[in-house]
């Protein structure tokens, strides 16, 4: 069901000295940015960073809509359901018991 992991966000409290450590120290190649976000490619795996952001990690599934159905009915706790995003993908949101938040995607082909 799950594929791979994609895509991880950390929060961060300053996202100028976030680009300049992951850029010039750590040599990583930056995909894009915003005032409040920027995110590096890791040998395949998106670094995001977000100012004031919240940790999340994203998994590409097949499809969404089927690994949500089937998640759902094993009890996983949703936190947002499957819906098409401003990224191009479409994404549904989860728990774990701890509370730490998840989004499966499937990026449209």
């Amino acid at each position: 069901m799950i594929e791979k992991l994609y895509h991880i966000t950390f929060p961060v409290s300053d996202i100028k000295k976030t680009v300049a450590f992951y850029e010039n120290i750590l040599g990583l190649k930056k995909r894009s940015e915003w005032p409040n976000y920027v995110e590096f490619d890791v040998g395949g795996v998106q670094f995001g960073f977000a100012q004031r952001g919240k940790l999340e990690i994203f998994l590409l599934v097949d499809d969404v809509d089927k690994a949500y159905q089937s998640l759902k009915e094993k009890g996983v706790q949703f936190i947002a359901e499957p819906k098409n995003t401003h990224w191009g993908a479409r994404a549904a949101t989860f728990v774990d018991p701890d509370g730490n938040k998840f989004t499966i995607e499937t990026f449209k082909k």
